[in-house]
């Protein structure tokens, strides 16, 4: 567990990062749920969006909670863009293939860019 600092204002409480994890577990479910709805034809966008969205706000809200200037940083900003982009690909069914694979690749570059780019504070 990471003791918060007084310098830079993290937070941080018992459990918080099995909670993260469990989210995440659902928020994959989601992706899979998205994936083979975009990808194979399968129905149920509403309900693997809505897995996607509600878990997605949970990891939002903690990782906010802990670090007070996630907002204004890369992370921050880039997961806001995401909501927006996988919203979109719900309700706009002819461009839910062009934004499964943007949003896809925008994810894994973002949430593997390293430290400091994830971290920078744009404002």
């Amino acid at each position: 567990m990471r003791e918060p600092k007084e310098d830079d204002g993290h937070r941080d409480f018992p459990g918080r990062g099995l909670l993260i994890n469990v989210l995440r577990v659902f928020h994959i479910a989601g992706l899979a749920g998205i994936s083979a709805v975009v990808l194979g034809g399968a129905g149920g966008v509403a309900q693997w969006g809505g897995l996607m969205l509600v878990s997605g706000l949970g990891i939002i809200a903690l990782d906010a909670w802990a670090n007070p200037l996630y907002f204004r940083q890369a992370k921050g900003l880039g997961t806001l863009l995401k909501i927006a982009l996988v919203a979109l690909m719900v309700l706009w069914e002819p461009g839910r293939l062009p934004l499964f694979w943007f949003v896809l690749a925008f994810s894994v570059a973002l949430s593997h860019a390293p430290g400091r780019i994830r971290h920078c504070q744009l404002f």
